[in-house]
């Protein structure tokens, strides 16, 4: 059974990424606060859950503005005309990868509950750190669409990659994946857009580097178990 290597990389290597590839939410005290308590060891399940909400809420929203857009005139309640814009397709699709994915996926359901959602199943051997496929289940008309993909932490890529490959089998360009992510780090993202040059990935944070463990430093723990309150008591 092969295992997985931790990568050599510049973190210099990152920079023709970014504003093309991937896009940092603004680092404002207020997300930055909601990091600190986040991350904290100290925040229970609850609290850990209302705060990175509140981050989802603000990645969704940067996420959703990547999308597609043409131009909208309306006519205003004052009778004048606003130029606007609107998508280029109402229908929205989503994918996400269980656990931790269904937290960006129940946070997508609040702004968009007419999203068409879709899952990849993939877990990731504690030993090897190699990512297995279990399941995947897309919406049947996905082919072709621009696709919204939740992954909260990317640590060593290769589950998002495994996923990315499931929807480019189905259909989906790589160009028209756009990744939502709470937080990853350099290492991540150069395995992964080294690979899949066209993807975007919007994400709140990029942690430091990824230790010889493969945890991102200084990391946030395992976010499906923080986020559905089932870390190990002691």
């Amino acid at each position: 059974m092969s295992t997985w290597t931790r990568p050599k990389t510049d973190p210099v290597a990152l920079d023709k990424y970014l504003d093309s590839n991937v896009f940092v939410l603004p680092e404002q005290p207020g997300l930055l606060a909601l990091h600190t308590e986040a991350r904290n060891a100290e925040t229970g399940h609850e609290r850990f859950v209302r705060l990175t909400q509140r981050i989802i809420r603000l990645l969704l929203e940067s996420a959703l503005s990547h999308v597609e857009h043409r131009p909208r005139a309306v006519v205003t309640p004052t009778g004048n005309v606003f130029d606007g814009v609107e998508p280029v397709d109402p229908a929205l699709y989503a994918v996400s990868i269980p656990r931790a994915g269904d937290a960006l996926e129940s946070g997508l359901r609040e702004i968009r509950p007419d999203t068409k959602l879709g899952k990849i199943l993939i877990q990731r051997d504690r030993t090897t750190k190699q990512p297995a496929l279990f399941y995947t289940k897309l919406p049947p008309d996905i082919a072709g669409k621009e696709v919204l993909l939740l992954d909260p932490t990317i640590a060593t890529g290769g589950t998002l990659l495994t996923a990315v490959n499931e929807l480019i089998a189905a259909g989906v360009e790589e160009h028209r994946i756009i990744v939502v992510n709470v937080l990853t780090c350099p290492e991540a993202l150069i395995t992964v857009l080294s690979r899949r040059p066209d993807l975007r990935i919007i994400t709140s944070h990029i942690d430091t580097t990824l230790t010889d463990e493969a945890f991102m430093l200084p990391g946030i723990g395992d976010f499906g178990d923080r986020f559905n309150g089932t870390v190990a008591a002691g």
